[in-house]
């Protein structure tokens, strides 16, 4: 399951309400379970669809400090995968049928996107909203370890009594949010390097 964290003014109901607003109409359905700070946003396709096979795809939206963490579930292709194999088959019997099975084959190759097309959302939505992976304000100064004097972020000395400063820089991963510590090469959130 993959997760972002967006630092900023951001509440899961806003990233919830554009994800109902792009996913709850045409061949797809979308539900909002959940309280204020904790929801669920489960998006699939109606029971019976013009065209292509069924999938499904669970949003995971909760408030965290500065800002809110995404996670996706994963996504149930097992529809999807039966509506591009009987279209294997007929093309097996009869590759003229493959005219007749476009729609399907164009249906189910968008709904193998689902996912990309979640976070293109949701990412849209938090940059609007003026959310993104850097650290947010409360996070962008550091309290110095011996006099307790807030220091900007990138500062290399205590601006109060002058101790070294570089052991306690926070950075975010530039794919996910999460904040690294010191030293770590790859990020424990996402596995991508920093």
């Amino acid at each position: 399951m993959e997760q972002k964290i967006f630092h900023g003014e951001l509440e899961p109901k806003e990233i919830a309400q554009a994800l109902m607003g792009e996913f709850n109409r045409g061949d797809y359905r979308a539900q909002i379970i959940g309280k204020k700070n904790s929801l669920v946003v489960q998006i699939t396709t109606k029971e019976s669809p013009k065209s292509g096979g069924q999938t499904a795809l669970t949003v995971m939206i909760r408030k965290v400090e500065d800002g809110i963490a995404v996670q996706l579930g994963e996504q149930d292709w097992v529809g999807v995968a039966a509506s591009l194999g009987q279209s294997a088959l007929h093309a097996w019997r009869n590759p003229w049928s493959l005219i007749e099975r476009l729609d399907d084959i164009a249906a189910d190759i968008q709904h193998l996107k689902l996912d990309d097309q979640v976070w293109g959302v949701i990412e849209k939505t938090a940059k609007s909203l003026g959310a993104n992976y850097e650290l947010s304000e409360r996070l962008r100064s550091i309290v110095c370890v011996y006099c307790r004097t807030a220091n900007p972020v990138g500062e290399s000395h205590c601006i109060g009594c002058g101790a070294p400063l570089g052991d306690t820089q926070p950075i975010t991963c530039m794919n996910c949010g999460f904040i690294i510590k010191k030293g770590e090469n790859i990020c424990p959130n996402c596995g991508k390097p920093v």
